[in-house]
């Protein structure tokens, strides 16, 4: 009898020993999971309206938005590029923040690409469209929140808050384009015409959709002749001296009335 019964007391040991075992690796799978799409970080520095540094050093970049850029490398600093930075300071300076990442976590330059939360919930991205101190600017594969920042700054235009005051970031209208315009990210309204597969025509500006990024389209994304679009991306000048705009993701388009 005492024999069996150390036997079972045994088994019994190493059942409990695999279980937890078990355990303790689906929660560790979990948390890195979890860690891996959401963390928090401490705040140390601001750089801009859109970039700031943590307390570790990591450099982090608000996604989906794009700020006024500040004065830097003889680069003159863009209406409302003070106003961003010293906002973005009055919500997050020296503050615990958490990161919520998306599906590409990290820019060309190495710096994490996250939507930033404070403790009480509030969105900051959000809040710097909101307030008309950011545009949307968003990239393939990150389109988790695309839609809402959007809703945001449709209001901002509307209301015309901020950055949507000055000429320099205002609506443009197709026709209106010129030689000025380049190299700048602008929101261009206008009526499509001579429409071809991934080009097409408004005003004096062809717009295309580059080879890499149509994957991210359906034929449902696309424009018809004569419907009014708005469209969004930097303005360029071609090899013909053409005005172009290249569109990377649908979001890039939002049909208007």
């Amino acid at each position: 009898m005492p024999r069996r019964t150390s036997f079972l007391s045994l088994k019994q040991l190493c059942y409990f020993f695999i279980i937890c075992l078990f355990l303790s690796s689906s929660a560790g799978a979990g948390t890195f999971s979890v860690i891996g799409q959401s963390r928090w970080v401490h705040v140390a520095y601001v750089f801009d309206g859109d970039t700031f540094r943590t307390r570790g050093g990591e450099r982090i970049r608000l996604l989906g938005i794009n700020t006024p850029e500040v004065g830097h490398d003889k680069q003159p600093e863009q209406p409302y590029a003070k106003q961003a930075k010293l906002r973005l300071i009055q919500l997050i300076m020296g503050k615990s923040v958490q990161l919520r990442l998306d599906k590409e976590k990290r820019d060309k330059y190495g710096r994490t690409l996250a939507h930033i939360y404070l403790r009480d919930g509030r969105w900051i991205n959000n809040i710097m469209v909101a307030e008309g101190l950011a545009q949307v600017y968003t990239f393939a594969p990150n389109f988790s929140r695309t839609v809402e920042l959007l809703q945001s700054e449709s209001e901002a235009i509307h209301d015309v808050r901020g950055l949507w005051k000055s000429s320099r970031f205002r609506v443009l209208d197709a026709s209106g384009i010129s030689s000025s315009h380049i190299g700048t990210f602008r929101l261009v309204r206008g009526y499509v015409k001579d429409v071809q597969k991934w080009r097409f025509k408004t005003g004096k500006l062809t717009i295309s959709v580059p080879r890499k990024f149509r994957q991210w389209f359906t034929p449902a994304d696309l424009p018809h002749h004569g419907q009014k679009v708005l469209f969004r991306g930097v303005i360029r000048t071609s090899t013909s001296n053409r005005l172009y705009l290249a569109i990377h993701s649908p979001y890039d388009i939002e049909y208007t009335r």
